[in-house]
Protein backbone atom coordinates (compact mmCIF):
# COMPACT_ATOMS: atom_id res chain seq x y z
CA UNK A 1 0.00 0.00 0.00
CA UNK A 2 1.13 3.54 -0.71
CA UNK A 3 -0.04 6.81 0.81
CA UNK A 4 -0.37 9.94 -1.31
CA UNK A 5 -0.21 13.24 0.60
CA UNK A 6 -2.31 15.98 -0.93
CA UNK A 7 -2.31 19.57 0.35
CA UNK A 8 -5.71 21.11 -0.30
CA UNK A 9 -6.66 24.78 -0.60
CA UNK A 10 -9.04 26.64 1.67
CA UNK A 11 -12.74 25.87 1.47
CA UNK A 12 -14.04 23.47 -1.17
CA UNK A 13 -12.15 22.22 -4.22
CA UNK A 14 -11.88 19.30 -6.60
CA UNK A 15 -8.18 18.47 -6.88
CA UNK A 16 -7.11 16.36 -9.85
CA UNK A 17 -4.95 13.53 -8.46
CA UNK A 18 -4.91 11.43 -11.65
CA UNK A 19 -1.18 11.89 -12.25
CA UNK A 20 -0.25 10.93 -8.68
CA UNK A 21 -2.44 7.81 -8.83
CA UNK A 22 -1.01 6.77 -12.22
CA UNK A 23 2.51 7.20 -10.81
CA UNK A 24 1.65 5.06 -7.76
CA UNK A 25 0.31 2.33 -10.04
CA UNK A 26 3.50 2.47 -12.11
CA UNK A 27 5.64 2.19 -8.95
CA UNK A 28 3.71 -0.92 -7.93
CA UNK A 29 5.00 -2.75 -11.00
CA UNK A 30 1.62 -4.41 -11.49
CA UNK A 31 0.56 -4.54 -15.13
CA UNK A 32 -2.93 -6.08 -14.85
CA UNK A 33 -5.29 -5.94 -11.86
CA UNK A 34 -7.18 -3.42 -9.78
CA UNK A 35 -6.33 -0.26 -7.88
CA UNK A 36 -8.32 0.61 -4.78
CA UNK A 37 -8.24 4.20 -3.54
CA UNK A 38 -9.46 5.09 -0.06
CA UNK A 39 -9.62 8.47 1.66
CA UNK A 40 -9.52 8.18 5.49
CA UNK A 41 -11.17 11.54 6.16
CA UNK A 42 -14.73 12.55 7.04
CA UNK A 43 -14.92 15.96 5.36
CA UNK A 44 -13.52 15.06 1.94
CA UNK A 45 -14.22 12.44 -0.71
CA UNK A 46 -13.02 10.76 -3.89
CA UNK A 47 -14.72 10.76 -7.26
CA UNK A 48 -14.22 10.30 -10.98
CA UNK A 49 -15.40 12.95 -13.38
CA UNK A 50 -14.53 15.03 -16.43
CA UNK A 51 -10.98 16.35 -16.51
CA UNK A 52 -11.11 18.38 -19.71
CA UNK A 53 -13.37 21.35 -18.88
CA UNK A 54 -12.67 22.94 -15.45
CA UNK A 55 -16.21 24.36 -15.49
CA UNK A 56 -17.46 20.86 -14.62
CA UNK A 57 -15.56 21.01 -11.32
CA UNK A 58 -17.02 24.43 -10.65
CA UNK A 59 -20.53 23.19 -11.42
CA UNK A 60 -20.21 20.14 -9.16
CA UNK A 61 -19.05 22.27 -6.22
CA UNK A 62 -21.73 24.88 -6.92
CA UNK A 63 -24.51 22.29 -6.97
CA UNK A 64 -23.27 20.49 -3.86
CA UNK A 65 -23.14 23.89 -2.14
CA UNK A 66 -26.74 24.55 -3.16
CA UNK A 67 -27.87 21.11 -1.99
CA UNK A 68 -26.07 21.17 1.37
CA UNK A 69 -26.02 24.45 3.25
CA UNK A 70 -25.21 25.39 6.81
CA UNK A 71 -28.33 25.01 8.92
CA UNK A 72 -28.80 26.33 12.45
CA UNK A 73 -30.39 22.98 13.33
CA UNK A 74 -27.07 21.20 12.74
CA UNK A 75 -25.68 20.03 16.07
CA UNK A 76 -22.04 19.24 15.28
CA UNK A 77 -19.91 21.53 17.48
CA UNK A 78 -17.17 22.10 14.90
CA UNK A 79 -19.59 23.88 12.57
CA UNK A 80 -18.60 21.86 9.51
CA UNK A 81 -21.65 19.63 9.18
CA UNK A 82 -22.09 20.55 5.49
CA UNK A 83 -18.60 19.20 4.78
CA UNK A 84 -19.45 15.90 6.46
CA UNK A 85 -22.70 15.61 4.52
CA UNK A 86 -21.06 16.41 1.16
CA UNK A 87 -18.33 13.85 1.84
CA UNK A 88 -20.97 11.21 2.53
CA UNK A 89 -22.73 12.05 -0.73
CA UNK A 90 -19.51 11.85 -2.77
CA UNK A 91 -18.05 8.79 -1.04
CA UNK A 92 -14.60 7.84 0.21
CA UNK A 93 -13.36 5.22 -2.23
CA UNK A 94 -12.80 4.49 -5.91
CA UNK A 95 -11.89 1.20 -7.57
CA UNK A 96 -10.04 1.31 -10.88
CA UNK A 97 -9.11 -1.34 -13.42
CA UNK A 98 -5.38 -1.55 -14.16
CA UNK A 99 -4.23 -2.57 -17.63
CA UNK A 100 -0.77 -2.27 -19.12
CA UNK A 101 0.45 -0.71 -15.86
CA UNK A 102 -2.04 2.18 -15.91
CA UNK A 103 -5.49 2.97 -14.57
CA UNK A 104 -8.01 2.46 -17.36
CA UNK A 105 -10.05 5.65 -17.40
CA UNK A 106 -12.61 6.92 -19.87
CA UNK A 107 -11.47 9.47 -22.43
CA UNK A 108 -12.49 12.47 -20.33
CA UNK A 109 -12.21 10.97 -16.84
CA UNK A 110 -9.96 12.18 -14.07
CA UNK A 111 -9.60 11.15 -10.43
CA UNK A 112 -10.49 13.85 -7.93
CA UNK A 113 -10.03 14.44 -4.24
CA UNK A 114 -13.10 16.45 -3.25
CA UNK A 115 -12.17 18.82 -0.43
CA UNK A 116 -15.06 20.28 1.58
CA UNK A 117 -13.29 21.64 4.68
CA UNK A 118 -9.87 22.92 3.65
CA UNK A 119 -7.16 23.78 3.85
CA UNK A 120 -5.95 20.38 4.97
CA UNK A 121 -3.22 17.81 4.45
CA UNK A 122 -5.11 14.78 3.11
CA UNK A 123 -4.04 11.19 2.65
CA UNK A 124 -5.16 8.93 -0.17
CA UNK A 125 -4.38 5.27 0.39
CA UNK A 126 -3.54 3.38 -2.80
CA UNK A 127 -3.54 -0.41 -3.02
CA UNK A 128 -2.76 -2.11 -6.34
CA UNK A 129 -3.46 -5.82 -6.62
CA UNK A 130 -2.44 -7.95 -9.60
CA UNK A 131 -4.34 -10.73 -11.31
Amino acid sequence: METLLIATPAGSALIDITRQVQEAIARSGIQEGICALFLPHTTAGLTLNENWDPDVRHDILLTLGDLVRADPRHRHDEGNSPAHIKASLVGHSVTLLVSQGRARLGRWQGIYLAEFDGPRQREVWVKVVGE
